[in-house]
């Protein structure tokens, strides 16, 4: 028989679960806290803090730190970890951007991301971890294929211009 979400969490013991419920929590205030009026839309401290130029996406990621590292502290796979830290990461930086960024900010919800992947490790550890394995690998192969034809692109680049001074000569 296989055990429901809520009884796998409540397997942990009292320090770990005490822990989640503290992520849980921190996640809700940065993600989903404020709704807003009339279109009932949640936001949270994060995008708030994303409209303060230069400091606030970088406080907002600081507080996501928080549920990463406590997600580390609960012994999370590899694999999780590094998703979670991808989702900080392109919240970061998109959320940088002006106008943009605030509402990529407002929708992403990259700490509510993050606690559904902590959630999901302790409902279904393998088939979480599989599933990031495979998504982890197919972003580095995506990255990787970039690479390779930049490299191609340029070495064509580099023979084009060879050619073209050699003629020239």
């Amino acid at each position: 028989m296989q055990e429901t979400h809520q009884q796998r969490i409540s397997g942990l013991d009292p320090e770990m679960e005490k822990l989640r419920r503290r992520m849980a929590s921190l996640a809700w205030l940065l993600d989903n806290s404020i709704r807003i009026p009339i279109i009932g839309y949640r936001v949270g401290l994060d995008a708030l803090l994303g409209l303060i130029p230069g400091v606030g996406d970088a406080a907002g990621a600081l507080l996501s730190g928080y549920i990463f590292y406590s997600a580390f502290r609960m012994r999370a796979p590899s694999s999780v970890l590094a998703r979670m830290g991808l989702n900080i990461v392109v919240e970061l930086l998109f959320g940088m951007l002006p106008v943009l960024g605030d509402i990529f900010d407002a929708t992403f919800k990259a700490n509510a991301r993050n606690m559904e992947l902590v959630d999901g490790w302790l409902e279904q550890p393998r088939q979480t971890r599989r599933r990031s394995k495979l998504l982890l690998g197919g972003l580095g192969g995506g990255v990787a294929l970039l690479l390779l034809m930049g490299v191609v692109i340029g070495i064509a680049v580099l023979i084009y211009i060879g050619r073209r001074v050699l003629t020239a000569i």
